[in-house]
């Protein structure tokens, strides 16, 4: 069956850890007839956890896509990990949806990967709804989640469902806004029926109805007037409110449930189905056009057909899978397109949807639509193609920076390419995980949200290629710099038979303001060298640059001026000249009074406030400064400091001891510093003995 693009419900499903999202998702699908039994995670069966590692770890760690088929329409579910290691995978379900449904673990209430999420939501201004699982379980409570939730985003959420019993007396929910009763199914894999509402919950049913009427009012002004008129609603007039508010993101729908238990999904299909907004609804999609100008992109079917790849993924099975978004137009098979990176040409070939890890062949993509292409090698995420005469470009998914980096090399040496290769096609997949060489340090630098992602992907590898890896932390790329003036002359002199080699030069060197890197002025009056000698000159300098002579890190922040100087007319050439420069630029800084650098990082702590007190006198011990503290709500607390590079690079595995294993971060460099004492003592030793360690080697 084909759906037009009124016809599409896009949602991501979210949440912290191990709130029940999977499972929920699982009955969501056996509800609405897509699977004949749900699974559970401990049988590894599930639609939407079917990696090897999924499977083994018993938790999400990327993002799946399935959907449920109905007769009024087609709603497509992208499933993210809760784990924070992940939130790349949360991000791009966001960014490709229209929705997001919110899982909240009814006994737990708000934790901290809620509040980080409902951040990411608030940024993208994207409609929401909360789903309150677990309600079957010991000391749940819905009343008290949705206080929660008041209490801490200082939103006040509306209840379509609300439970019938908590805690082990639950006994299932009742729809307020189509007033029916849902009662628990007898074992999980029964689906849901409805019935009529038990008399007992008449009074609660209305008090609901009239919250869900109020927050109806607010999306549409006629249904407001009227609402203050006659103080009530038809279903009609209160599904078109509901609607409207949802998609201006006035009103944040609450239902009750378990995923678990099967209870509270139908409810909750119906919604999507009668509520949720369209990709119509959409904010337009932020582009640049061939020339670079910023443009806007809203959906269209009527337009040239044009797609966002927000997903890349490589299937041992099926290849390389590009998931998809389509803007604008309808997207078909065998379909020719460009790639506006680079312009080039691709033909679609096949169109998939997806249901878990099995590819559903389709004909057509409409705009607003998700679907999946299959084996085309020169897609990437964040790739747009389309068939525009003038191709346009989407805005790429924005990722936070990655916040844990190891150094890895290979065991055996001579699989170091084979190893590159494979991290490389990781990074693919995984835009939180980057791999980079460092030639300062000579390093291959592996970086990603988290121990956990990190190790998950090393563990793949070595399951996969039998290529043993070895970490450790990474060097840092410290620098040199100089505190005053200084002036040195040089005079390179050479006699090897036939031409000699002759360069005298007279450098004054002086620092400049962080962050300036080079200078180079010629002072020389006279003649005494020639200008066309002064191209050798700063390569000179240059080089001298690339290593200082305190520990022979690269040179930044200076100002060199030539000021005297000496040729020969036969003897001297551009390389003698470079010669003469490196080793005068050299003499000139050892008299200049030079320091070492460090890289400082900014860096943003969240953590619970209990954690609060701890977490600043660590930062204070790993030479930090705090420049400020803000409750961003949730009982979360954002720490903003200036941190040493060299304090962090176990930081998130500290920072999770410290914090139980909820607290987070984010860095990003900010400038360089200068060192001194005992600790630029120490990074000159460590740095002698990697060279001696070096020559060894060779």
């Amino acid at each position: 069956m084909s759906y037009t693009t009124e016809q599409i419900r896009n949602i991501a499903i979210i949440g912290h850890g191990s709130t029940g999202k999977t499972t929920l998702l699982e009955h969501i699908l056996f509800q609405g007839g897509m699977i004949s039994r749900p699974e559970t995670v401990d049988s590894g069966k599930t639609v939407s956890d079917y990696s090897e590692d999924e499977i083994a770890r018993k938790i999400s760690v990327r993002s799946s896509l399935t959907h449920v088929n109905t007769d009024y329409c087609k709603i497509n579910f992208i499933d993210a990990p809760g784990a924070g290691d992940f939130v790349g995978e949360a991000i791009l379900a966001i960014r490709s949806t229209e929705t997001a449904l919110l899982v909240i673990d009814g006994k737990s209430g708000v934790q901290i990967e809620t509040v980080k999420l409902w951040r990411i939501l608030e940024r993208q201004k994207r409609p929401r709804m909360i789903f309150v699982t677990r309600l079957d379980e010991d000391r749940a409570n819905f009343s008290n989640t949705l206080a929660d939730i008041k209490e801490k985003f200082r939103v006040t959420p509306v209840a379509v469902t609300i439970p019938m019993e908590e805690g082990t007396s639950f006994r299932g929910i009742i729809d307020v806004l189509n007033n029916k009763a849902y009662m628990r199914p007898s074992s999980h894999d029964q689906k849901e029926v409805a019935s009529e509402v038990p008399a007992e919950y008449s009074e609660s049913v209305e008090s609901a109805r009239a919250l869900l009427s109020e927050a109806a009012a607010e999306g549409n002004d006629e249904l407001m007037e009227k609402y203050l008129i006659e103080g009530e609603l038809t279903q009609e007039e209160t599904l078109l409110g509901l609607k409207e508010a949802l998609a201006e993101g006035k009103i944040i729908p609450a239902f009750a449930g378990s995923g678990f238990a099967n209870s509270g999904t139908t409810a909750l299909i119906d919604f999507i189905m009668q509520s949720a907004p369209s990709p119509f609804a959409r904010a337009p999609e932020k582009a640049k056009d061939q020339d670079g100008n910023d443009v806007e992109m809203s959906i269209d079917p009527s337009k040239p057909a044009s797609a966002f790849v927000f997903k890349t993924q490589i299937d041992q099975f099926s290849g390389r899978l590009s998931y998809i978004k389509a803007i604008t137009g309808t997207i078909l098979s065998d379909m020719d397109m460009v790639v506006s990176r680079d312009l080039h040409k691709e033909r679609i070939g096949k169109l998939f949807t997806m249901q878990g890890k099995k590819l559903e062949e389709i004909s057509s993509l409409p705009a607003g639509d998700i679907g999946v292409l299959a084996k085309i090698s020169s897609l990437k995420t964040n790739d747009t193609i389309s068939q525009f005469d003038k191709p346009i470009s989407y805005a790429p998914l924005q990722l936070p920076s990655p916040v844990h980096m190891l150094a890895i090399s290979a065991v055996n040496k001579k699989e170091e390419d084979k190893l590159n290769e494979l991290l490389n096609r990781a990074a693919e997949e995984d835009l939180t995980f980057r791999v980079s060489y460092n030639p300062e340090t000579k390093e291959t630098v592996i970086a990603g949200m988290g121990e956990q992602q990190i190790n998950m992907i090393l563990d793949k590898i070595k399951s996969q290629s039998k290529i043993a890896a070895e970490t450790r932390i990474p060097r840092v790329a410290y620098r040199e710099t100089i505190t005053k003036k200084a002036t040195a002359e040089y005079t390179h002199k050479k006699q090897t038979g036939g031409h000699g080699q002759y360069a005298r030069v007279v450098f004054e060197i002086e620092p400049l303001e962080r962050g300036k890197d080079y200078e180079f002025e010629n002072r020389i009056f006279g003649g005494a060298v020639s200008k066309g000698f002064m191209p050798g000159i700063e390569k000179g300098i240059h080089q001298a640059m690339e290593a200082g002579v305190l520990a022979g890190y690269p040179v930044v922040d200076t100002k060199t001026a030539i000021i005297d100087g000496k040729e020969h007319p036969v003897d001297s050439s551009e390389m003698a000249f470079k010669l003469a420069a490196r080793g005068a630029f050299r003499e000139a800084m050892k008299q200049a009074s030079p320091v070492l650098l460090e890289p400082i990082m900014n860096l943003s702590v969240f953590v619970e406030d209990k954690y609060l007190g701890d977490v600043m006198s660590d930062l204070s011990g790993r030479r930090g400064k705090i420049s400020g503290q803000n409750p961003i709500g949730g009982g979360i607390v954002q720490i903003d400091a200036q941190v040493p590079q060299a304090e962090l690079l176990r930081y998130a595995i500290d920072l999770r001891s410290m914090t139980s294993g909820t607290g987070s971060f984010e860095v990003e460099f900010s400038h360089y510093a200068p060192i001194s004492g005992k600790i630029a003592e120490d990074v000159i030793k460590a740095a002698q003995a990697f060279k001696t360690q070096e020559a060894e080697e060779e």
